[in-house]
């Protein structure tokens, strides 16, 4: 099994941290962009794509801040991904940094994939 390499994007939204965070952590706010259906119980999320499941545990967060979940069949260290909100002290811009990992032949889709994600967020959340 290949090594997974990690990677991060970051994404500016016109948006408030805490409505940004709405978006990220819960499952009605990851249910309008990040998959069809997002189903969660205690810690653990279950994201739906058409006929797919991933089941995915949130191991941190921080209100307004970030967001980590682990998904579940993946026992290694970088088997998580991350969202965190970064506002700019001087201009106040916020951002979306996202950290997630990927085999290096598949890096470039994985990052078209974040795109194609962040875009929906930007539309649901009126930031394009």
């Amino acid at each position: 099994m290949e090594v997974k390499q990690k990677y991060e994007m970051e994404f500016v939204l016109h948006s408030s941290p805490q409505l940004l965070y709405q978006y990220i952590s819960t499952p009605s706010g990851l249910s309008e962009w990040f998959a069809d259906n997002v189903n969660s119980r205690g810690e653990s999320f279950t994201f739906i794509w058409d006929d797919s499941e991933e089941i995915a545990k949130l191991v941190r967060k921080k209100s307004s801040e970030f967001v980590r979940f682990k998904w579940d069949e993946d026992d290694t260290d970088n088997g998580y991904f991350e969202m965190r909100i970064v506002v700019d002290e001087i201009t106040k811009d916020v951002s979306l940094l996202v950290t997630d990992f990927s085999e290096e032949d598949e890096m470039e889709e994985a990052k078209m994939l974040w795109e194609n994600q962040i875009n929906d967020l930007k539309h649901v959340i009126g930031s394009v």
